[in-house]
């Protein structure tokens, strides 16, 4: 048997991206876990007004996962996005200003509140199938996210 290179902890949203990462990691000898974070009340009975974080995609990220082969958990994160990205919002509304909860959404939920649940978990590496320009700085021996090289399309800066 191949010897794995590492556990990783992918955020599975259900849709394309985040499924053939899982394909890859997987092809390029990874252990991986699939998640999908749970952090809105679907409500609508149509499936068109879901999204990203709806239990129409959770299902679908479920079925991609056993497809693939590997576990998938299904994270209760309505707690963490009310308290920092819904309060937010509010706040920030009432004051006039049109926040963009996305950008709260990756700080508090994405980056922060995922990176302890793979630590949890025991996953050496987190994912998503999100696109990325990285750079690696000898100085602190991180990597750093970066902005993107073109500013073409404003949602690829701000898309969640």
């Amino acid at each position: 048997m191949a010897r794995k290179r590492g556990t990783v902890l992918l955020a599975m949203s259900g849709g394309v991206d985040s499924s053939v990462a899982a394909a890859i990691l997987m092809k390029r000898g990874y252990e991986v876990v699939g998640v999908t974070m749970q952090i809105w009340q679907e409500s609508h009975p149509d499936p068109r007004h879901g999204g990203c974080c709806s239990l129409g995609a959770v299902e679908d990220a479920r079925r991609v996962a056993r497809r693939l082969g590997i576990p998938h958990y299904v994270l209760n994160f309505r707690r963490v996005f009310a308290d920092t990205v819904i309060r937010d919002f509010i706040h920030e509304y009432r004051r006039g200003r049109t926040p963009n909860p996305c950008v709260q959404c990756n700080r508090f939920v994405k980056f922060d509140a995922l990176l302890r649940k793979a630590d949890e978990l025991g996953c050496d590496y987190i994912a998503t199938g999100h696109y990325a320009r990285t750079r690696f700085n000898p100085h602190t021996g991180r990597y750093n996210l970066l902005r993107a090289v073109s500013r073409v399309g404003w949602a690829s800066r701000t898309m969640c």
